[in-house]
């Protein structure tokens, strides 16, 4: 008997290999992951890159006791960072992620052909829904008119039937970026289904209400977590215990820039659900998800700003304005210019 979803992961990785990242024959592809992966994922991927003619090495680490720089200690980083400064393509499976750790730096800043994709936490299930079972290019088109509905904003306004009523301004130097789901090109690439923009900065204002998860600390939420926010910054922090928790995580870092606002990002994956999986939970079609912390030079031109760490949090059933005319309605699309494509998504 196959195991669960045996033929359709097979499906999944044939997508992912030849839709997504276009190998060609000889290519080089790392699949990277830890000892808190799921296998069968990642032998799925190696055989599916194979089939396609590239020539497939498969990394398994121990798991880090942290994700990102925090890793470091614990990552052969001499050894990892020379194979992904070589690759051709590169696709990361850990658990734990290399996203921003050294390793990761290094071969993206210093290997300039080379293509990653970012899939931490990836199995069975979730690679199933997100990767093989969907229309990559209607959803391409989707988020592309959403980007641009959205880059015409002077003004934003954000609502959720848990309590959010946010309002901020965009800035026209901020870029958005749109994750579509290919890699088949130089760069930094994630799943589909999420686009991301920081709002002018000294402009969000009004309370943001934690609904889905909140990653770190705490991942899948039982209650929710309210934040007051002025000028960009956490001000006051209400609920349960899990709003003690981020309170409290929040003030371990000694970092006053830890309370201010990074980005703000839509999700709009038709297949994504709420699962404690952060990487699958900002895409939660009709979610708006919002950073705390960091923010890199490319999302917050020129410089970026530092901080300790970095966390996202998501608000379901999202209802927002833009300059007054609405896109979302607790998290159904109504924009005139949005509904087909949504329909062709199977989000009517």
């Amino acid at each position: 008997m196959p195991e669960y979803y045996e033929y359709e992961l097979g499906k999944a990785a044939d997508v992912l290999v030849r839709e997504l990242f276009k190998l060609k024959e000889g290519e080089e592809f790392v699949i990277t992951a830890d000892t808190e992966s799921d296998p069968r994922v990642v032998d799925a991927t190696a055989r599916a890159a194979f089939s396609a003619g590239a020539k497939p090495i498969v990394v398994w680490l121990p798991s880090p006791l942290g994700v990102g720089k925090a890793a470091d200690p614990m990552l052969p980083q001499r050894t990892l960072t020379a194979m992904l400064k070589e690759a051709d393509a590169w696709v990361e499976f850990n658990n734990k992620w290399l996203l921003y750790s050294t390793p990761w730096d290094i071969a993206v800043r210093e290997n300039e052909k080379l293509r990653y994709l970012c899939l931490v936490g990836m199995n069975v299930d979730m690679m199933v829904r997100c990767i093989g079972r969907v229309n990559y290019p209607v959803l391409k088109r989707f988020l592309e008119k959403v980007v641009e509905l959205t880059r015409e904003a002077k003004e934003v306004r954000i609502t959720t039937p848990a309590g959010t009523d946010v309002v901020f301004e965009n800035d026209p130097r901020h870029p958005f970026f749109l994750e579509d789901g290919y890699a088949d090109k130089p760069g930094i690439h994630m799943m589909a289904g999420q686009i991301g923009w920081a709002p002018k900065v000294g402009s969000v204002n009004g309370v943001i209400v934690f609904d889905g998860s909140l990653v770190p600390p705490i991942g899948k939420l039982e209650h929710p977590v309210k934040l007051h926010v002025e000028d960009d910054r956490v001000i006051e922090i209400e609920g349960e215990q899990e709003a003690a928790e981020f309170k409290a995580w929040l003030e371990g870092f000694e970092d006053p820039n830890m309370f201010l606002i990074a980005h703000v990002c839509y999700g709009f994956h038709p297949n994504a659900k709420l699962t404690g999986n952060i990487l699958e939970d900002e895409r939660v079609w009709g979610c708006t998800e919002w950073g705390l912390g960091s923010i890199d030079p490319m999302t917050l031109p020129p410089e970026g700003r530092p901080a300790k760490s970095h966390t996202d949090g998501i608000c379901l059933n999202s209802s927002v304005w833009l300059d007054g005319v609405q896109l979302l309605d607790k998290g159904r699309v109504i924009h005139p210019e949005l509904i087909e494509l949504a329909k062709a998504l199977g989000k009517a």
